[in-house]
């Protein structure tokens, strides 16, 4: 009953925050990318694809890795404050992970976008997802973003020609913050966001239990 008190202690106020409807994207290999949110029981799943990662001293997986593996355990043993995680597979297949928070009703945080299954411009859906999870479902008017890697600031800032922000302390550290706003949302939004809903019951159902990648092309000669 102490531990279950403390416990209580521990874990921050919840809030309610709408689901992420589940869509799928056909990617330039023909099979569907189906993106949806992350629920408790996948987390040990996660965790368990973004840990080799964190040993890769390329592009930047070492640190992208090793921040959302902890951003994910915390979120899986309520340590964050109104957090999301949306995971995207092939075949049921874990192909890339981004995760953020919501900040206030009007304010959002993105985290990270992590890629396993490079090549489909996989992670570029996905930061799209989050963004339009952001703006279309939590309904807020400013996400506050930062890029670790070369490839995500192309991405992201040069992309969707984020806001610069350098005032604003981002919760990842001391990178310049940027900003995608309402009217950059919906500026590019017609290019960038993809998806079709609902997804057929067939195809969701391949997502329903992740499977873990059994190759990393960031890991030469891996296998699990």
């Amino acid at each position: 009953m102490i531990l279950d008190e403390l416990e209580k202690r521990l874990r921050p106020p919840e809030r309610p925050m709408p689901p992420y409807p589940p869509k799928y994207i056909v990617v330039a290999s023909g099979q569907p990318l189906v993106i949806r949110q992350a629920r408790h029981d996948d987390f040990p799943a996660l965790l368990e694809a973004v840990e080799p990662l964190a040993r890769v001293r390329k592009d930047f997986y070492d640190i992208v890795a090793s921040r959302m593996y902890a951003e994910l355990l915390g979120q899986y043993i309520h340590r964050v404050v109104d957090p999301y995680c949306l995971v995207g597979t092939i075949d049921g297949v874990i192909a890339s992970i981004v995760n953020g928070r919501m900040i206030d009703e009007k304010r959002g945080m993105s985290y990270h976008t992590l890629t396993i299954h490079r090549g489909l411009r996989c992670g570029a859906h996905m930061f799209a997802a989050k963004m339009e999870y952001h703006m279309e479902y939590l309904g807020q008017d400013e996400v506050f973003i930062v890029a670790e890697s070369f490839i995500g600031f192309k991405r992201w800032m040069i992309e969707y020609q984020l806001e610069s922000r350098p005032e604003l302390q981002h919760e990842l550290g001391g990178a310049p913050s940027y900003v995608l706003t309402r009217a950059l949302y919906d500026m590019y939004k017609p290019r960038l966001v993809a998806g079709t809903r609902p997804v057929p019951p067939e195809i969701l159902a391949t997502a329903d239990e992740l499977i873990l990648p059994d190759e990393y092309p960031q890991i030469p000669g891996y296998k699990r």
